[in-house]
């Protein structure tokens, strides 16, 4: 009942937005899809829809009304970096199916198995460790994803359960905030970090791998820090202490033996797609066709079958619910909607000190990316337009570098604000309003560490 009501408010909401008098400077087409985008996302995070049904009633809605063209509104069912998601899933579960993703789990856990905090460390390192070969954080999160939710499995906390919140849970969404930050800490971690610095570079402000290394090192560390610790207060894990698992664990893996031909196949698979996903760029491969490949392989060893795809529900759901969130998102930035509040917004500082101009364009670049389906996108949008606002009250490194980072570290906001996370949302552990509280909590945590602990830094960094 309380659903339908949360529901029904939501489609109140998007009716009110579309009979209100379209703002001057926007099209009609821009305000009604705008509506139709408000009224999906009311609904998921006021809990009146899943993200699942939310997009398709947006999707009929976006049709019907001629406010897109069919063409348009199922173009994000073509995009490759979505079905590199989906294929990650799918890949994921034969991780599990031959046994490999336990073995893992044991050996992380019986190094830092005494606590889920422990655990939650490990993922955000290892995440940090392998980042710099990667510009994608998609493909990243299609080698996480699989020992997270090997270590959940095997921990008894199982997905679309009340278990999921023994261990699942937290480890998903620490390993989705991991991520930002990882891609925030190198240049190459995120494809977006080399766009944004080649833009900055015009103005005459060159950063060099070094540079944003070092002016990201110090707020990025501290995030890294805090991060894992404040999910543990705010959404803690049902299971917190297991002082025995190490042990149990290493008992575990002498029990398993020698590695099996699955495991051995499926490792040698695994660092192939991740070798693959590293060089893609420099060799000029396509990252979705390197996990088709990966799967195939799997599929022809036996370790993943039809039954699995059978099975695979979730992936499905993925598919469906991100390609039409990414489309609605990509459709309003065309239609002018994302340059518009970028204006709207950046006008209000006029007039203001440049430290308060600074934190309010900052602030407001996080903000605005609840109306985001894509970081890259984003950048495009809106990083010229801000860096434009700011401009000559606020230090050109302190803006461009803070605004770089704040494009990697606000990932987390909603379940679609990153296509890393979705593999992590659709695997039955965490759900998308979960994301949308506790995930927006992460995000506030983090602007505050950059502004107060990076703001001083890069100053320091980019003053000679």
């Amino acid at each position: 009942m309380r659903s339908r009501f949360f529901l029904l408010f939501s489609l109140a909401l998007g009716l009110a937005i579309w009979l209100s008098p379209v703002p001057e400077g926007l099209t009609p087409e821009a305000w009604q899809l705008f509506a139709i985008f408000a009224a999906a996302i009311a609904a998921v995070v006021s809990g009146g829809a899943t993200i699942l049904l939310a997009a398709i009633l947006a999707l009929v809605a976006a049709v019907l009304t001629n406010t897109l063209e069919p063409s348009a509104a199922y173009s994000g069912f073509s995009e490759g970096f979505i079905l590199l998601i989906v294929v990650a899933f799918l890949v994921g579960r034969g991780v599990v199916n031959s046994g490999l993703g336990a073995r893992i789990g044991f050996l992380l856990v019986r190094s830092f198995g005494k606590s889920s905090l422990g655990l939650a460390y490990s993922m955000v390192a290892t995440d940090a460790l392998i980042a710099p070969a990667f510009p994608s954080n998609t493909a990243r999160s299609g080698v996480l994803f699989p020992i997270v939710y090997s270590l959940a499995e095997n921990s008894g906390s199982h997905p679309w359960e009340d278990s999921r919140h023994d261990m699942g849970a937290y480890l998903m969404l620490c390993s989705m905030a991991g991520l930002g930050l990882s891609s925030a800490l190198w240049l190459t971690a995120m494809a977006a970090n080399p766009v944004g610095v080649a833009m900055v570079a015009r103005q005459g402000f060159e950063i060099t791998f070094a540079s944003w290394l070092m002016a990201s090192s110090v707020p990025t560390l501290c995030a890294m820090a805090l991060v894992p610790w404040f999910l543990y207060k705010v959404f803690p894990p049902g299971i917190t202490k297991t002082p025995h698992a190490p042990a149990a664990a290493a008992a575990k893996l002498k029990e398993l033996g020698a590695m099996s031909s699955p495991e051995w196949i499926t490792l040698g698979t695994f660092v192939g797609m991740v070798g693959g996903w590293a060089l893609a760029g420099v060799l000029g491969l396509d990252a979705p066709a390197i996990a088709f490949f990966g799967l195939a392989v799997l599929m022809i060893s036996g370790i993943f079958t039809m039954d699995d795809i059978k099975n695979s529900g979730d992936a499905l759901e993925t598919l469906i619910w991100f390609a039409i969130l990414y489309t609605l998102s990509t459709e309003l930035d065309r239609l002018g909607f994302m340059q518009y509040v970028g204006d709207l917004l950046g006008s209000s500082v006029d007039g203001l000190s440049w430290p308060v101009t600074y934190v309010a364009l900052t602030s407001l670049y996080v903000l605005i990316h609840y109306l985001f389906v894509s970081q890259t996108a984003h950048l495009l949008a809106l990083f010229g337009v801000f860096i434009g606002l700011s401009q000559p009250e606020v230090p050109l490194p302190v803006m461009a570098m803070m605004l770089l980072l704040a494009t990697n570290f606000f990932s987390v906001i909603t379940p679609q604000a990153s296509s890393c996370n979705v593999i992590f949302v659709g695997s039955g552990y965490v759900t998308g309003g979960e994301v949308y509280r506790y995930g927006g909590l992460t995000t506030l945590l983090c602007l505050a560490i950059y502004l107060v602990i990076g703001t001083p830094w890069i100053l320091w960094v980019f003053s000679g």
